[in-house]
Parts: structure tokens; sequence; C-alpha cells
């Protein structure tokens, strides 16, 4: 049997997700909102045969108290489908993954978007499904407070339904193009969606061919059980955020056991936990880099991501005191569970609590590439995992780092690929590509070269 091989993203959201990243010695401050650096790290990271590019999105800057918020670097980002059409014409194989939004968008919208991202790259983007939590968001949407959490779950399910009925709109051979007859399409090979739920009316159809790869490839990220659940019924790839391997396996069980019980193939979903990487010559040179990185985030900036990890603010909080008990709010839930256990699990105050937040408190792999690897392979044969959502500490170095040392022991290994297996994400991946609903019986192969990108 073939070695199985870890699956890696990159988590750029776009730039680093640690607040102390720009402040970094040799880091790019500008890293988050220049084409140029990304175009490099979108190019260095298919150079090692990176599955994706991974850019998260968010709806709303003021989140957090200004004091916080004037010292993060991703108080401005680029609008995700632009930067990756733009990155899709400086590649050519790694994945184009983007977030958004069940919760303010439109499906029709999301639905094309995504459709044009996918012809555009020849069949390398991937949604990010998430149902957005913060309650700044919505007073950017014309509501003046979020919608419950169960509520958004609910949508966030029909509205899946909506968009992948949507991408089948059309037969993958529909457009015939016939120049004697003068036929453009093949009306038999056009479905109206005609879509009436409890949450959305969309009449349809798109007017825009089937994706290159069927659909784009789904990912979700919610760890809740509405979240869970989701992931089960509905995603390809789903981006954990597990701090150990025993957290990683309960996880990784538990959405097989769900998929088993709607008789989804269990290969037909990825799980890939969230890593952050430091590297190293030696273990104790990694972790004094790792030290310098958090001892570069700010107190202001720290009690920032405390508060919206817990749905609060945490400035009325005393800094030595303990975390109090925090009431459940219609706020993101796993973050705040995060956050609550972690508090209790270590006996951290308040300040030691926002401290980590502040920069990065989740999964960490720090060390040398032999001993990242020797963490990764555990991970991957322990069935903690499918391979890693790899987040770099600062840029471009961290990401050098992992580039030029990690990359290469992983392939030594046997553990990473050294080719890409094919020009789609689906791929990489080793994901099949979905039949059309409607029109199963189409042939995929007779689609005209131009509609392949």
């Amino acid at each position: 049997m073939p070695r199985k091989q870890l699956k890696l993203g990159a988590f750029m959201r776009p730039a680093s997700i640690h607040t102390g990243a720009w402040r970094y010695p040799g880091a790019y401050p500008d890293a988050n909102f220049n084409f140029a650096h990304l175009k490099r790290f979108a190019q260095r990271l298919e150079a090692a045969k990176f599955d994706a590019f991974f850019m998260a999105d968010h709806l709303a800057l003021l989140n957090m108290p200004v004091e916080a918020l004037k010292r993060s670097h991703t108080a401005t980002s680029f609008e995700p489908f632009t930067l990756l059409s733009a990155l899709a014409a400086v590649t050519d194989r790694i994945g184009l993954v983007a977030t958004a939004s069940t919760t303010y968008d439109q499906p029709f919208h999301i639905a094309r978007r995504f459709a044009s991202l996918d012809h555009i790259s020849g069949g390398r983007a991937g949604w990010n499904i998430v149902t957005t939590a913060n309650p700044d968001a919505a007073l950017n949407f014309g509501m003046d407070e979020a919608l419950a959490h169960g509520e958004r779950y609910e949508r966030a399910r029909e509205f899946y339904d909506v968009v992948t009925g949507l991408w089948d709109s059309w037969a993958d051979d529909a457009f015939v193009r016939d120049v004697a007859s003068g036929t453009f399409f093949d009306p038999a090979k056009l479905h109206v969606l005609d879509h009436k739920g409890e949450h959305l009316s969309v009449r349809g159809p798109l007017h825009i061919a089937r994706p290159v790869q069927g659909w784009p490839v789904i990912v979700q990220a919610g760890a809740s059980e509405p979240g869970r659940q989701l992931a089960a019924e509905t995603a390809e790839v789903v981006f954990a955020a597990h701090g150990n391997l025993a957290a990683g396996q309960a996880f990784y069980a538990d959405i097989r056991r769900r998929m088993d019980a709607i008789g989804r193939p269990r290969e037909s979903l990825k799980i890939l936990p969230g890593a952050f990487v430091v590297v190293g010559d030696s273990v104790e040179e990694a972790r004094a880099k790792r030290a310098h990185l958090d001892g570069l985030v700010h107190s202001d900036s720290a009690i920032g991501s405390l508060s919206v990890a817990l749905g609060t603010d945490a400035s009325r909080f005393d800094p030595d005191g303990p975390l109090p008990e925090i009431p459940e709010t219609e706020a993101g839930k796993s973050g705040r569970e995060r956050a609550v256990a972690l508090a209790r699990r270590e006996n951290l105050t308040i300040r030691q609590l926002a401290q980590r937040l502040g920069g990065y408190a989740g999964l960490a792999f720090v060390g040398t590439p032999a001993s990242i690897a020797d963490e990764m392979e555990e991970w991957l044969d322990g069935e903690g995992s499918d391979g890693f959502n790899v987040m770099f500490p600062y840029l471009p170095a961290g990401l050098d780092d992992f580039v030029d040392r990690v990359v290469p022991e992983l392939q030594r290994r046997g553990l990473f690929r050294t080719e890409y297996e094919g020009p789609m994400l689906r791929d990489q991946l080793g994901l099949e590509r979905p039949a059309n609903r409607y029109f199963p019986a189409a042939s995929f192969a007779g689609v005209a070269a131009g509609e392949r990108g």
C-alpha cells in the first residue's frame, strides 16, 4: 500500500495570523496589503507543491477597541475574489481557497464568483463556508444584531444546497457552439433551480458554465455541534483547531463517525488542523524565535484579541485575576470554548490568557525540520489529521524556512509530494469530481478545452 501523504494548505489570512508578525526583525510590515509580496508567497508555495493558498476574510473592522485595532496588521486587506483571481494569473497548480459568508451574502453571488474563479484558474478554486458571528458585521449589512447561532447554521445548510444546485445549472456538455446551425447551447441541458426554502428563494439558473471541477472544493471550519454536523454532511476539507494530538484524534474520529452515519465515504473529506510552525537550527533556537515574536504583542492588542475570542469586553476584568464565568452569546462558540478551556486548564490570569491569545494559542510545532516532521508524521499516522493548514510566524522568513527546510525533510520521508498530481485542486486532494445532480450522464471529457481552463 502506498505511503499516506500529508496535505498542506497555507493559511495566509492572507498574511501571518500572529499579531506581532509585522514587527518581527526582517518581516514585511505591509505583507497583508502588498500584491508583489503576496504574489511571491503564492509562487514560493506552489514551487514547494503546497495544496492550497487559503485566504480568510472578515466583514467588519471595528470589532475591538481602537487602541487594540491600531496595532493590527490585518486592519487592511484585499477582497478575496479580487486577490485570488489575480494570483490565478501568476500561478498554475496551487489551489486558491476563499472564505465567503453564508450569513451576509446571497447564494447567487457566491455561486457566480466561485464558478468564475474556478474557470479563471483552470479548476483550482475552493469555497471556505463560514457563518459570521461578529455582531459588528451585522451593522455593515443593514442589521442591528447578529443572527442567532442556530439560525446561522440552518441558513448555511440551505445556502450550500442552493449554491451547489446553481453550479449544476448546466450539463457539462451543454455548450455545443454549433456554428453551422447557429445553436450556442442545448436548452435540454439547462436546469432552472427554482428554490424556495425557509431562508432563501432563488430562481436561477446560473449564467456561467458549470465549474471546471464540477463544484469548487467545499471547505468548512466550524467546531461547534452544528458546525461538525455541517462538515460531515457537506465539507471536503475541514480546517480544524486543536492544540494537541488527543484532541485532534477525538475530532477526527467524531467527524468520521458522523460521515459513517449518513453513508459518506471517509476518503471524501480531509481534516487539516491549523499548525503554527517556527523553524530553528535547534529546538532552543526555535523557542527563542517564538518567545521574541510573542514578546512583540502589545498588551492593548492582547486584550483586544481576548475580547474577540470571548465575545465580551475583557478590559473590564482584573488583569491579574482569574477568568470569571463567561455567559454564552450569539458570537462564535468554538473560539470562546477554547479560550475558557485554556484559562481553566493552565490556571491563567486575564493578563496571561490575553498574551497567549494575542499571539497564537493553538497547535504549534516549534523546533528543527526533523522534529517538526516527526510531529506531523505522528498526527498523520495517529489519525489526528490528513495534513495541516500551515500558519507562518512572520513573512517572508517564516514561509521560506518551512519551504526550504521542512518540505524537503517531509519529501525525503515520503510524506509529501514532489510533483502535483494534476491540474485541479481536486487532483491534489484526491477528491472525486461530483456528478451533476440534474444531468448525471453528461460527459466532462467532451467539454471544450476552453471550458476546462
